[in-house]
């Protein structure tokens, strides 16, 4: 219990600090997003090789996915991902409905501008996790209401 109000907190402060260094002249917004992205990408890299040390190898890449959603999702996040779909073409949407990094804004529209500084982390995070396991990807974050986010 925490160790997750600890991460939460952290990453408050993560994305908080950066964007105030932007307003302070020290960059723009795309780059706070782009910084945000790339601390996820090294922690979610690092998080899929501690993770997946013991297990066996995946048949595919449906498997992966299946793997990020239950296991790595649950470690990092304390539930799994609500839904996982599939084009068979390898586009993949996960959503999850209650997400733990955007519980603490609004869950109205107020604060629906300010989502994506709060996602980007997690999207690195992910395509991190994925690189890590062969896979080259494009990871984006859409949030039409609080806190669901795909």
């Amino acid at each position: 219990m925490a160790d997750e109000t600890l991460f939460l907190l952290l990453h408050g402060e993560i994305v908080a600090g950066l964007y105030r260094a932007a307003e302070q002249g020290d960059g723009e917004n795309g780059r706070c997003i782009s910084k945000l992205e790339n601390m996820g990408f090294r922690v979610g890299q690092g998080l899929i090789e501690r993770f997946t040390k013991d297990t066996a190898r995946f048949k595919d890449e449906l498997d992966i996915m299946k793997f990020i959603c239950k296991d790595f999702w649950t470690t990092v996040f304390k539930k799994q991902i609500d839904n996982l779909r599939t084009n068979h073409q390898g586009i993949y949407v996960l959503q999850d409905n209650k997400f733990r990094l955007l519980t603490q804004m609004s869950a109205g529209k107020q604060y629906l501008e300010h989502a994506p500084k709060y996602l980007a982390f997690t999207c690195g995070l992910i395509r991190g996790g994925l690189s890590n396991l062969g896979i080259k990807s494009i990871v984006t974050a859409e949030v039409s209401t609080m806190p669901a986010c795909k």
